[in-house]
């Protein structure tokens, strides 16, 4: 089976200026920080990001914002990083805003190849401006249509050498179903394994839907203390 793990170098070679481009990562955690550091250092730019959140500044898709390296963000908020707010409010940034369930599902629209999904979230509200709104069963619901990049960045725990991937825990966050909405997704990972060291039943994405592993270089990133504790309740511990 042939292997698709790449060198760093490899992976930066499918990032072009102008992409449409997700990030997998929560608030800044969770983020593939060694790809994201190759794509400043080659310089990528007018990149349209999807990401949960604007990262923050030293974290994620916020490293790139703050080097205004990013032109447009849909998003659920960027609370977590003022760079971000203050880009918006000067012009600089163009920043879409998604109720987080809706993100999710446009997202998941756009990688099963729908039209788009019905939603009341947002009716009545700054949501549904230049929406298509549709009136079912006498409840009004707007339609938001998918959400499709060119590369999807994300990050995982593990993967083998064709491909499948592990998450940890609640690290799946946003970045499992990112993969499925982008043609071509990079994955970073914390540890590579063999063909057949992952099990079917623990393939949280499964190696068709991969193009590139990338097994990071650098010291693994702790889990932040809330997940730590999540890991300890979850191998038994207190």
């Amino acid at each position: 089976m042939r292997s698709k793990v790449v060198t760093r170098e490899e992976a930066l070679k499918v990032f072009k200026d102008g992409q449409t481009i997700m990030f997998g990562d929560w608030h800044g955690e969770l983020s593939a920080e060694e790809i994201i550091t190759g794509m400043l250092e080659i310089g990528v730019k007018d990149i349209d990001a999807i990401a949960v959140s604007g990262g923050m500044p030293d974290q994620g898709v916020g490293r790139l914002i703050k080097e205004h390296r990013v032109r447009s963000l849909k998003t659920t908020h960027i609370a977590f990083n003022p760079l971000a707010r203050d880009q918006m409010f000067a012009g600089e940034l163009d920043v879409e805003f998604v109720p987080q369930g809706t993100f999710a599902e446009r997202i998941r629209c756009g990688g099963a190849g729908l039209g788009g999904c019905l939603t009341p979230t947002g009716v009545g509200t700054d949501v549904e401006k230049g929406k298509q709104k549709l009136t079912i069963n006498g409840k009004e619901y707007l339609l938001e249509l998918p959400l499709h990049a060119d590369v999807a960045v994300i990050k995982a725990w593990k993967a083998d050498t064709a491909g499948n991937i592990k998450f940890r825990l609640t690290a799946r966050a946003t970045n499992n179903y990112m993969a499925y909405a982008a043609d071509t997704v990079i994955v970073e990972v914390e540890e590579l394994v063999e063909v057949g060291e992952i099990g079917p039943d623990d393939v949280d994405v499964a190696a068709p839907i991969i193009d590139m592993v990338y097994v990071r270089t650098g010291e693994k990133k702790p889990l932040c203390p809330m997940w730590q504790r999540a890991k300890a309740k979850a191998e038994g511990g207190k």
